[in-house]
């Protein structure tokens, strides 16, 4: 696995089918390069503001998807 450093630029859209929640963003990719001690994994950055507006779009997108399950499986009681 090649590891990157993604720097969100500016959200654009959120989504939600089949299962998934899609983002759309603008972003600068780049390949990471590693140290000798660190273990090669890929890191996203985005500021504060992206990251508060990120969790706001979530939220919105989980609760819409909450109102189509039915009632019985929305309770979290079996």
């Amino acid at each position: 696995m090649k590891p990157y450093d993604i720097e969100i630029q500016r959200l654009k859209a959120m989504r939600h089918a089949h299962g998934l929640i899609e983002v759309s963003v603008d972003a600068l990719v780049q390949t990471r390069q590693l140290r000798d001690d660190e273990s090669p994994s890929t890191v996203l950055s985005l500021p504060v503001e992206h990251a508060r507006t990120l969790l706001l779009l979530l939220r919105q997108q989980l609760a819409e998807l909450d109102r189509l399950q039915p009632r019985s499986r929305r309770s979290g009681r079996a």
